[in-house]
């Protein structure tokens, strides 16, 4: 069951994927090409993509923007276990947006993290001489959006869907619940937050309960030139566990510039973040670097 759950993840990216391609291939032919002082990225990448870099910048701050994209987040997580190690978390985040009508747009965003960790020798699931790798849970999130609006925000489920069999990677468990994410752009800033709590509802009796939240504020703003500079926050709760072991809060400071990957427009960042809190079992860290890769598929204006 767990191979089939990877098979259907990675078959449902492609799916998307192809389903994007095919719709900007159907769309109507572009108008003039925009004007302006800032160089584009879409430009760049081809003459049939119509959004100007500075429409593209925005999206990409904006969570539930209606850009279909497709992140490769790479983080390498410090001061795992004793003595410190390093965990390495690539995070395949793709945002695929559908417009149910003229009002209301439907965003489906996925995280698959890929994992690759130390031996947990303090682990509460008990002794682990050998480092783990592998899939951990994803997290699939719907948004219902309204199409326009001063201010952006979109309600909807997700779900955590268990993929391992190693107890150190995953819950095992199938977990739900609400997500929500709001956020304010103008002048170059964005301004904003996401949250969703998750309750487990079935997986193997003698696995902990998931009762999870995580909430992510995050500020950014994008120059003229589309250097975005952001910092946000990607707070875990674990409402099973009891202080210290229950909140990890890092702090991320990030830079990142609007370029081109191949014939796509995309972004390049780098990053730095710190723990705040963070579990004082073997699975809590003290600061990460980050690097990411987003790569774009703008449509054709009509």
């Amino acid at each position: 069951m767990k191979c089939a759950l990877r098979i259907f993840i990675l078959g449902l990216l492609s799916f998307f994927l192809a389903l994007s391609a095919s719709a900007q291939d159907n769309s109507d032919a572009p108008a003039a090409a925009n004007g302006g002082t800032a160089s584009t990225a879409a430009a760049a990448a081809g003459s049939d993509v119509e959004e100007s870099g500075e429409e593209l910048a925005k999206k990409l701050d904006n969570p539930i923007s209606d850009l279909f994209s497709v992140p490769f987040q790479f983080n390498w997580e410090n001061g795992i276990g004793a003595p410190d190690r390093t965990r390495f978390i690539l995070n395949i985040q793709p945002v695929m947006p559908f417009s149910l009508n003229d009002k209301t747009n439907l965003i489906v965003r996925i995280v698959a993290p890929i994992v690759s960790q130390p031996p947990l020798l303090t682990s509460r699931f008990g002794p682990s001489g050998f480092g783990t790798s592998g899939v951990s849970d994803p997290l699939v999130s719907f948004f219902i959006s309204p199409a326009k609006g001063k201010i952006i925000w979109g309600l909807g489920p997700a779900i955590s869907l268990p993929s391992t069999n190693d107890p150190t990677l995953g819950s095992q468990k199938w977990a739900a619940g609400p997500t929500f994410v709001a956020l304010k752009q103008a002048s170059g800033w964005t301004v904003g937050a996401l949250v969703n709590q998750i309750w487990s509802f079935a997986g193997p009796p003698d696995r902990p309960s998931v009762s999870q939240m995580f909430l992510q504020p995050f500020v950014t703003y994008t120059t003229a030139n589309l250097w975005t500079f952001a910092v946000n926050s990607e707070t875990t709760a674990n409402w099973e566990e009891h202080s210290p072991d229950r909140w990890n809060t890092p702090v991320n400071l990030m830079l990142s510039k609007l370029s081109i990957f191949g014939t796509f427009p995309a972004s390049y960042q780098v990053g730095w973040g710190y723990f705040f809190a963070s579990p004082e079992n073997a699975f809590g860290a003290t600061w990460k670097v980050r690097g990411a890769v987003t790569i774009l598929l703008p449509k054709k204006k009509k």
